[in-house]
C-alpha cells in the first residue's frame, strides 16, 4: 500500500472524528452517589435561602434581641422596685432605751404590706440608656453585615457549583471525542493502515480525559456540599445548579470610577455604621464616667401597710403604718466624683473604638481596590478566553478537514482536541470568576445583591 493511499484512509478516519465532535452530550451530568436527594437550585433561590437559613445571620439576629433586651433593662433603671412581703421582728432581754437606760424587754412586731424602694444613680442611668441605644444600632448594622457576607458566600458557592457542572460537560464531551477517535485509530491499526504508536497516543489522551471527567465530578460533589453548608440545608441533600451554561452577567460597569466606589463603600457599608454606633456607645460610657457623677443620686423608700405587735404577755395591737424616706446625694470616690481611673478607662475605650473605625475604613478602601482590580482583570480575560475557544474550535475543524489535502496526522488531531478542552475549561472558569468578581465589588461597596442583570 503506497503512502498516498494510507493518507487518504487516515483522512477518512479524521472525517469520522468530525461526526463525533458534533454529537450531542449524553453523559455530562454530574455523577451522584446513590441515596442523596438531589435538589435543583438557581441563583434567585440561593439568595432567598441564605437570608432565611444561614446560621451566621440567625446568630446576628439573636444579638439584636440581646441588645434590645439590654436597652429595655436600662430603661427600667429609672423606675422603683415594688417589694410586697411580710416582716417579723422579736427582741428578748436587755436593750437600751432612748434615755440611755438598760432595761429588760421582751417584745415583738410584724409588718404586712408592699415597699417601694428606689436607688437611682441618675447620671449612670441616663448615660447607660444612651449607650444601650447605640449598641442596639450596632447590632442591627451587624445583621446587615452578616447578611451581605452570607449572600456573597452563597453566590460564590453557587457559581463554583455551576462551574463544576459545566466542567463535567466539557470533560464528558472530550471523553466522547477521544474515545471515538481512539476506537477508529485502533480499527485502522487492525486493518494495517495506521501506526500502533498513534493508537497508543490516542488511548493516552482518552485516559487523560477520563481522569479530567472524574475530577470534575468530584468538584461538583465538593461544591454542592459547601453550598449545602452555607445554606444550612438538611443533611443528605445534594444540590444541582439549574444553569449548566454559564453566561457572563453585567452587574458592574467596567468604567466605574474607583474613587466614587470608595466613597460609596464608606457611606453604605454596614460595618461602617456599626463602627460609628460602637464609637457612640463608647463616647456615652466615657461621658457617663466624666459627667454622670455630677448628677445627684436619688433614693426613696415607701412602706404602706400594717404594723402589729407589743410587749410579750400583753395583748397585741395591729393597725395602719406608713414610712417615707427620700434622699439626695453625690457619690465621691469609686464609681463617683474624682474617680480618675474610671474616666481614663472610658477615654481609652473611646480611643480604641475610634482607632478601630479608622482601621476599618482602610480595610474597606483596600477591599474596594482589590475587588475592582479583580473584576477588571477577569473582564479583560473574558474576551481573551472567548477568542481562544473560537480559535481552538476552528483549529480542530481544520484538522478534520485536512483529509482533503491528504496531510492529516493523529498527533495533530490529539493536540487540537487538547486545545479545545483547555480553551473551553478556561472559558468556563473565567465566566464563573467574572460573575463572582462582580458580586465581590457589590459586597465591597455595600450594595444590595441582585440577579436582575443583563446577560
Amino acid at each position: 500500500m503506497n503512502r498516498a493511499h494510507s493518507l487518504v484512509l487516515m483522512g477518512a478516519l479524521l472525517s469520522g472524528i468530525g461526526s463525533v465532535i458534533g454529537a450531542d452530550p449524553t453523559n455530562s451530568s454530574p455523577a451522584h452517589v446513590a441515596g442523596p436527594r438531589v435538589l435543583t437550585i438557581d441563583l434567585p433561590a440561593t439568595l432567598r435561602l441564605v437570608g432565611a437559613r444561614n446560621l451566621d445571620v440567625r446568630i446576628a439576629r439573636e444579638k439584636v434581641v440581646e441588645a434590645k433586651a439590654a436597652n429595655e433593662s436600662a430603661a427600667w433603671q429609672f423606675f422603683p422596685a415594688i417589694i410586697p412581703g411580710f416582716g417579723y421582728r422579736r427582741h428578748d432581754n436587755l436593750i437600751q432605751d432612748v434615755a440611755g437606760n438598760i432595761i429588760d424587754v421582751h417584745k415583738e412586731s410584724y409588718t404586712v404590706g408592699p415597699t417601694l424602694a428606689a436607688q437611682l444613680d441618675l447620671g449612670d442611668a441616663i448615660y447607660g440608656k444612651l449607650a444601650a441605644r447605640q449598641r442596639v444600632m450596632a447590632a442591627e448594622a451587624g445583621i446587615e453585615s452578616e447578611r451581605q457576607d452570607s449572600v456573597l458566600l452563597a453566590v460564590l458557592g453557587y457559581f463554583d457549583l455551576a462551574r463544576a457542572q459545566a466542567s463535567v460537560a466539557v470533560a464528558g464531551e472530550s471523553v466522547r471525542i477521544a474515545e471515538g477517535f481512539a476506537a477508529q485509530v485502533g480499527q485502522a491499526v487492525g486493518a494495517g493502515i495506521a501506526f500502533k504508536g498513534d493508537a497508543l497516543r490516542a488511548e493516552v489522551q482518552a485516559d487523560r480525559d477520563r481522569l479530567l471527567l472524574r475530577r470534575s465530578r468530584e468538584q461538583v460533589t465538593v461544591a454542592s456540599a459547601r453550598l449545602v453548608r452555607t445554606l444550612h440545608l438538611e443533611s443528605g441533600v445534594e444540590l444541582e445548579a439549574s444553569d449548566n451554561d454559564l453566561v457572563p452577567l453585567s452587574l458592574v460597569a467596567t468604567n466605574a470610577a474607583l474613587d466614587a466606589l470608595v466613597v460609596q463603600a464608606l457611606a453604605a457599608r454596614p460595618e461602617v455604621k456599626r463602627s460609628r454606633a460602637l464609637v457612640g456607645a463608647a463616647r456615652q460610657v466615657r461621658d457617663g464616667a466624666r459627667y454622670g457623677p455630677l448628677v445627684p443620686s436619688l433614693g426613696a423608700q415607701v412602706f404602706a401597710g400594717g404594723l402589729g405587735g407589743g410587749i410579750q404577755g400583753s395583748p397585741g395591737r395591729f393597725g395602719e403604718s406608713e414610712d417615707y424616706q427620700f434622699t439626695v446625694g453625690w457619690r465621691i470616690g469609686p464609681g463617683g466624683l474624682f474617680d480618675r481611673g474610671r474616666v481614663r478607662a472610658g477615654e481609652a475605650r473611646l480611643q480604641l473604638a475610634q482607632l478601630g473605625g479608622d482601621k476599618l475604613s482602610d480595610e474597606i478602601t483596600a477591599e474596594v481596590v482589590e475587588s475592582v482590580a479583580r473584576f477588571r482583570s477577569w473582564s479583560d480575560q473574558l474576551a481573551t478566553a472567548g477568542h481562544a475557544v473560537k480559535a481552538a474550535e476552528e483549529g480542530i475543524r481544520l484538522a478534520v478537514q485536512r483529509k482533503e489535502f491528504a496531510v492529516g496526522v493523529v498527533l495533530e488531531q490529539v493536540q487540537a482536541e487538547q486545545d479545545v478542552t483547555r480553551a473551553r475549561l478556561d472559558y468556563v472558569t473565567v465566566v464563573a470568576e467574572f460573575n463572582k468578581a462582580q458580586y465581590g465589588v457589590l459586597r465591597a461597596v455595600g450594595a444590595a445583591p441582585t440577579v436582575d442583570a443583563k446577560k
